[in-house]
C-alpha cells in the first residue's frame, strides 16, 4: 500500500480558490480606491450628487473587502 503525502485534488481546490479570492479581493479594492478618487475629484468639480455616488461605491467597496477579509480570517482560524 502506497501511502498519499498529498491529496492532488484538494490542492487544486484550494489553489485555484486562493488564486480567485486574491484577484477578487485586488480588484474589489481598487474599485474602492478608484471611487474615493472620482469622489474628491467630482467634489472639487462642485457635481455633489456624482461625488455622493462614487463616495457610496467607495465605502460599498471597502466594506466588502474587510468583509472578506474578516471571513478568510475567521476560515483559517477555525479548527
Amino acid at each position: 500500500m502506497i501511502a498519499t503525502l498529498v491529496e492532488g485534488k484538494e490542492l487544486g481546490e484550494a489553489v485555484i480558490a486562493s488564486v480567485v479570492a486574491g484577484i477578487g479581493v485586488t480588484f474589489v479594492f481598487s474599485v474602492a480606491i478608484w471611487g474615493v478618487a472620482r469622489f474628491v475629484e467630482l467634489n472639487r468639480g462642485e457635481r455633489p450628487l456624482a461625488a455622493g455616488a462614487a463616495g457610496v461605491l467607495a465605502v460599498l467597496a471597502l466594506a466588502i473587502t474587510l468583509a472578506v477579509v474578516a471571513v478568510g480570517v475567521i476560515a483559517m482560524t477555525k479548527s
